[in-house]
């Protein structure tokens, strides 16, 4: 996309003046936090701030409508449903398909402007009212930008149908006639209301000449005078050719009996058939497409593409659609009359009918407050195959850097961002990177939110954020001391270094509190186990206790010698390994072997030696050696008397 031609829109701060005070600003991935600085070099000797306040300015605010976040659920669907039937996708049916796509986004955006309209009414603060007021006037004019697009580029309607469509947008855009019909009808005498001819004229303006010639009907019943006339132009009315969707005339044919229907109309008005009705002549008038009685009723037509629609069907009903730019423009001109300049509405409208797309967008781009409509509208026209050639200069398409700015708006949002995720999935060159660097800042608030960000990224084959997940939910367990899960995360992000740390640490509770905690993930390790020494020992110190427990005492005994032997458990540890030897020593039977006992009588005295060559001692080092001192004596005693029962038991099973 080209540059912005205009400067973007200052947002003002209450409470900030950036001429007396600095400010200091801190970008997020969809917000700017802002304050007031107190460093003034000017003013030395003013140091509190004049305005004490954070500021949280968001890029994207219509995230936080609830019901704009219905309307960006609904078009999620619509849009995944595309992105998946796009193979299946051929000839007529293709062209059908896309038709109905688009129905249904416009559905979804008419349903939203219902429900905030009632919500506008429903408002007891005046402020709040006008601002959903505001917002449902957007979705309007959304809505009647995409029915315009819809018409002009994916239904493609040739010329005689073109305009059919058009009447049907217009009658779909502008429905106060509906409102203003109830009110003339509801009246006991509906031809002596004062809205009566207002009515029928925009019924003619819209080409409801059906209704029209009703509602002549009862002028005629209530004056007799003017019956002959009304009945005359409801005759013309009921006569005028219209190409309708089931009928197999041609143009040509509809063009001679549309010429010859006009003579009439004209011959009627030369003779002044209706002379004694102003107003019936002025309809006859607007029936021949007289451009100056139409603008006299501007009021009725209430904006220039009424005008252009009403113009076209009285003047070329059968305009191609090359022609409509030529009609748009002059439209336009002749509706504004000079008195005022273009609304950006009217440029996006003026854009679609020069069948220039890519100004559509920007202009739309420019004018929204949000990305949904320029990102869902380009990935349809996409699949119209109508931006193929169509590339930036920053290495994506229009669809995609569109796709990709919608999808980071929802990221800024605590639950919608799981809706990002599918959109950057169908952005093929730039999504997965984006994703990446937006799934990082996701804030992990919950578990339950963490696992739904793991596995999104664990279905994408995401290494690197699936262990840096796990890495701070381990964090996050250590600190509030729960351990169990410290441990499962760090397993589950394969962090070697972490997971010898969480081991530690429940050797040090078991130290303390004498028994384990969560068991049951201790005991259902597995082939996690080896992803550590540490968490190997611990997995298999567990093993030893469960064998103890279940009085399979020699296995326990040979598990408890190869825990210290093969240097798997650390040497701080050692002292409880052999403090947990002590019941197999004294046991009746002989448990361990004399081989056996010379083992663990060689790890005590390493031990020994080893806490001998410390460092000065101080008085709790003295308390805690004396501790340890008894301990190492009861050892040395038990293992002397285990290893003459062993030498004992050993040779008088060699004599037998």
């Amino acid at each position: 996309m080209e540059e912005l031609d205009c400067e973007p829109a200052v947002t003002w701060i209450p409470g900030v003046n950036s001429k007396r005070k600095q400010m200091c600003f801190d970008w997020g991935p969809g917000e700017m936090l802002l304050c007031e600085t107190s460093f003034n070099k000017k003013d030395a000797s003013e140091k509190v701030p004049s305005c004490p306040f954070i500021y949280i300015i968001r890029k994207d605010v219509d995230v936080y409508s609830k019901i704009l976040r219905k309307l960006f659920n609904e078009s999620h669907g619509i849009f995944i449903g595309l992105q998946r039937i796009e193979e299946e996708l051929t000839g007529k049916s293709r062209k059908a398909q896309l038709v109905r796509v688009s129905k249904n986004y416009r559905s979804v955006i008419r349903a939203c402007m219902e429900e905030m309209h009632q919500v506008a009414i429903a408002a007891k603060d005046p402020a709040i009212g006008r601002q959903f007021s505001s917002q449902v006037s957007i979705l309007s004019a959304m809505e009647l930008i995409w029915n315009l697009c819809e018409i002009l580029f994916i239904e493609v309607a040739p010329a005689g149908p073109l305009l059919l469509h058009l009447l049907d947008w217009v009658r779909l855009h502008v429905c106060e006639v509906d409102s203003l019909s109830a009110d003339v009808l509801g009246s006991e005498n509906p031809s002596k209301h004062e809205s009566f001819w207002n009515l029928v004229t925009v019924l003619v303006l819209q080409g409801r000449l059906d209704e029209a010639r009703q509602m002549l009907s009862k002028e005629a019943d209530a004056n007799p005078s003017c019956a002959s006339m009304c009945r005359i132009l409801g005759d013309l009315m009921r006569t005028m050719p219209i190409l309708s969707p089931g009928n197999t005339q041609t143009l040509t044919e509809l063009e001679l009996k549309w010429q010859h229907w006009r003579e009439e109309c004209e011959r009627h008005l030369q003779d002044s058939t209706f002379a004694a009705s102003p107003r019936l002549e002025s309809l006859c008038k607007i029936m021949l497409g007289d451009e100056a009685t139409l603008l006299e009723h501007k009021e009725l037509l209430s904006n220039w593409y009424h005008f252009l629609v009403t113009r076209l069907l009285y003047s070329n009903p059968t305009v191609k659609p090359i022609d409509l730019h030529f009609y748009a423009q002059s439209s336009l001109d002749m509706f504004l009359g000079g008195e005022s300049s273009p609304e950006p509405l009217d440029n996006i409208l003026m854009a679609a009918f020069e069948f220039d797309i890519h100004q559509v967008i920007k202009e739309c781009s420019i004018a929204l407050s949000n990305w949904w409509f320029v990102a869902h509208l380009t990935d349809l026209l996409d699949h119209c195959r109508l931006l193929q050639s169509h590339n930036l200069y920053f290495g994506s398409n229009m669809r995609e850097f569109l796709l990709l700015e919608y999808a980071s708006g929802l990221f800024a949002h605590h639950s919608l961002w799981q809706l990002g995720v599918d959109y950057f999935d169908y952005c093929p060159e730039l999504g997965r990177v984006s994703l990446e660097l937006h799934i990082e800042r996701i804030p992990l608030n919950t578990e339950q939110k963490a696992l739904k960000v793991l596995r999104i990224c664990e279905q994408r084959q995401m290494t690197e954020q699936v262990r840096s997940i796990c890495k701070i939910l381990a964090m996050k367990a250590v600190r509030n001391n729960r351990l169990g899960s410290a441990l499962s995360w760090s397993i589950r992000a394969k962090d070697a270094a972490f997971a010898t740390l969480v081991s530690d640490r429940f050797l040090r509770d078991y130290c303390e509190r004498g028994c384990f905690s969560d068991l049951d993930l201790i005991d259902n390790l597995g082939p996690a186990m080896m992803l550590s020494d540490r968490l190997t020992f611990l997995g298999k110190y567990r093993e030893f206790h469960r064998l103890y427990g279940e009085k399979r005492f020699g296995d326990a005994a040979s598990l408890l010698l190869s825990l210290m032997t093969s240097q798997i458990a650390p040497r701080s540890f050692w002292m409880t390994l052999l403090t947990d030897a002590l019941p197999l020593l004294e046991q009746k039977q002989v448990i361990f072997s004399s081989e056996q006992t010379y083992e663990l009588m060689r790890c005590l005295e390493h031990l020994a030696s080893a806490r001998t060559g410390c460092g000065e001692p101080d008085a709790q080092r003295l308390q805690d050696d004396d501790v340890e001192t008894t301990k190492v004596e009861m050892l040395r005693l038990a293992l002397a008397r285990n290893l003459a029962r062993a030498i004992i038991r050993e040779g008088s099973l060699e004599g037998s």
